[in-house]
């Protein structure tokens, strides 16, 4: 089977089945495990995605102000790749290129006629829901039955040991300037690491917040794990936070409980690396009894 992947979580749910040989190609986020970066990318955004997060936030803006999509696709591409099964995305048109996307791509060009199958990751259970999705379509349920019954057995263990620990109240910035907290499957992954979300529900889109609202709430930890962004550049796009007196007084800040998390490789990823997101929140909520390995590549506390 000649496999397309368009989503970086999809491409990670395929190698993970065991089908990396399979894959014939790539959308420009996809960049784990590290062979795939050989394929070829059969995507790209159509803004510049250097600048700071309020820049990059008004380039989305302005993109889907003039268009229906923030991504294109090379349907010549996909073309001459002959692709028998293409894995996409309707869950968020500025995380992925969405299934619109593709299905127009399909109709223009690939005379292969591909089966495409999109994926709608909204809370913890789709990613087990995906995986076996994908699974079927390329033909290996087994594999895909044992996969979920791995990665629901590591997130039990880390739920065992967290429902014993004190309660932590937690606010998950996915998003800087404008202040974004994280939605859909993140306040899922904090309760089963041990705290309460303060901002963001289960299965629902990330919702804007203020920092009046953070400020009031006073978490007991702050993760900050914008979407798309590794440590460095977190870490650098840190100055409009720290330079808000409503931030500045938080507990949690002056307390040294801010954490800085990659959320590109790992929470906004609705692959099987959310296993390593949980284990890296309970790192960062219980530090005194997790110790899994993930500090420094996964996480580092802010050091303001």
């Amino acid at each position: 089977m000649r496999i397309v992947s368009l989503i970086a979580s999809s491409t990670e749910i395929v190698w993970s089945l065991g089908l990396g040989e399979e894959q014939v190609g790539r959308s420009h986020e996809c960049d784990y495990p590290a062979q795939v970066t050989a394929l070829p990318v059969l995507t790209e955004p159509k803004f510049p995605v250097d600048g700071t997060s309020a820049e990059i936030d008004r380039r989305v803006k302005q993109t889907l102000t003039d268009s229906v999509s923030v991504y294109r696709v090379f349907a010549d591409r996909l073309e001459a790749l002959a692709p028998d099964l293409v894995i996409t995305q309707a869950q968020c048109e500025v995380c992925a290129v969405s299934e619109r996307d593709v299905e127009a791509a399909l109709c223009s060009f690939v005379s292969s006629r591909p089966k495409l199958v999109s994926l709608v990751p909204m809370a913890l259970a789709d990613l087990f829901g995906d995986v076996m999705r994908v699974a079927e379509a390329a033909d290996v349920p087994e594999r895909g039955r044992m996969l979920v019954t791995h990665l629901r057995g590591r997130m039990d263990e880390v739920a065992r040991r967290a429902a014993a620990l004190p309660r932590r109240r937690v606010a998950f910035v996915e998003w800087i300037e404008p202040l974004m907290s994280g939605g859909n499957w993140v306040p899922e992954l904090v309760s089963l690491a041990g705290g309460d979300c303060l901002f963001g529900e289960a299965g629902k889109h990330s919702p804007w917040m203020t920092l009046e609202a953070l400020g009031a709430s006073d978490p007991d930890v702050v993760v900050v794990a914008p979407c798309g962004f590794d440590l460095p550049r977190t870490r650098a796009e840190m100055a409009p936070l720290a330079g808000a007196p409503a931030f500045r007084a938080l507990r949690a800040v002056k307390e040294g409980r801010v954490f800085l998390a990659d959320g590109n490789q790992f929470f906004n990823r609705p692959g099987p690396r959310l296993v390593e997101s949980l284990e890296i929140l309970a790192e960062t909520l219980h530090p005194e009894v997790f110790h899994l390995g993930h500090e420094g590549p996964g996480w580092e506390r802010w050091q303001g």
